[in-house]
């Protein structure tokens, strides 16, 4: 079991865990949301709690909770740009269908 992040992505998250001061890594995660069922939950990250999993790709701790690792494997996060907006893209080969407006979906 494994996630991953691009080397763009890791450059962004070093970016700002330097600018917060703190910090080991990104948390990644999923909650209850939407008309799909699932959303990610991303935050910085400052101390992994009992039962994470955690793991390192290009230098940046990613912290998983176990409940979370099941939907998430084989997930690879990335920060792109497209036009005027930029953000977190996860590509997630266990996902078996989205939302129409892409902020949620189901495995």
């Amino acid at each position: 079991m494994a996630i991953t992040m691009t080397a763009t992505a890791a450059e962004h998250v070093t970016k700002h865990l330097a600018q917060r001061g703190k910090g080991i890594g990104v948390r990644v995660g999923v909650r209850t949301s939407g008309c799909s069922g699932l959303a990610y939950v991303l935050e910085f990250v400052d101390k992994a709690d009992e039962g994470d999993q955690i793991f390192e790709d290009h230098g940046v701790k990613i912290v998983v909770d176990e409940k979370s690792l099941a939907y998430l494997d084989g997930t690879e996060l990335d920060f792109v740009t497209e036009g005027l907006n930029e953000g977190f893209k996860f590509t997630n080969p266990n996902v078996s269908g989205e939302c129409g407006c892409g902020e949620s979906f189901n495995v």
